[in-house]
């Protein structure tokens, strides 16, 4: 507004103003420069994880693919394929014929596929949300698996595991909460297994074990006549199954 003073020309006027150099020379030492930021960041870093995401696992994701090789017994290789298939269940589907090839190779006698058995068992009782997963293992390794020992196949073994189990319905419900949390991971486990294990006919004709679906209806009146909380919430789950 000073220079428009000087120069007599009014505020409204579209005429244009020239403006000395030394206006402009002010006008750029006083802008400030922004300092220059030094990252921390180094190309040398460790790779990024999120969290939750098992590193050590990743390493060995090869392992099922070239085998056994670098494990040392049965439990290692199955148990670790079990943890996999609970961290990441989507690869089922491109992962599991090569796990049965290599347990084919493994499972030679009775004792390794009684073994087999009690660690799928065990894994899909124990662990959280893996009782869906435990089903769809046990339906294709009942098919797929050649061995099959007098003492009773992939199935019959598993269905004499849940047989033990089912035995002891009564002291489990009424049991301590410990017994009674382990015994709701059976039933619905039981109610996953009816669900997806597969029974071929002699004349191909796929149906269901419906003795396994007598079993779930006498798990579900032991549940009722014990009405503690969490066995009545467990038998809501298990009529939503």
């Amino acid at each position: 507004s000073e220079h428009l003073q000087q120069a007599r020309i009014p505020s409204g006027s579209q005429e244009k103003v020239s403006v000395p150099d030394s206006v402009l020379e002010m006008s750029e030492s006083q802008v400030a420069v922004a300092p220059l930021v030094t990252s921390k960041l180094s190309v040398k870093a460790p790779e990024f994880y999120p969290s939750g995401y098992n590193q050590n696992f990743a390493v060995s994701d090869s392992s099922f693919e070239d085998g056994y090789d670098g494990y040392l017994t049965l439990a290692e290789y199955v148990q670790d394929f079990l943890n996999h298939l609970a961290e990441q269940p989507g690869c089922f589907e491109t992962e599991i014929e090569q796990f049965a090839e290599t347990v084919n190779g493994w499972v030679t006698a009775d004792e390794t596929l009684q073994e087999l058995v009690e660690l799928v068992y065990q894994q899909a009782t124990s662990v959280p949300n893996f009782s869906y997963m435990g089903a769809r293992l046990c339906n294709y390794l009942s098919h797929h698996l050649t061995i099959s020992p007098q003492s009773g196949n992939f199935r019959q073994l598993l269905l004499q595991r849940c047989q033990t189990e089912y035995e002891n319905r009564d002291e489990a419900a009424k049991g301590d909460e410990t017994a009674r949390k382990q015994f709701h991971a059976f039933v619905l486990f039981l109610a996953e297994l009816y669900l997806n294990l597969e029974i071929k006919g002699t004349k191909g004709q796929v149906t269901r074990a419906e003795i396994l679906q007598e079993g779930l209806r006498e798990l579900l009146n032991v549940l009722f006549s014990h009405p503690v909380d969490n066995n009545l919430m467990c038998a809501v789950k298990l009529l939503k199954v």
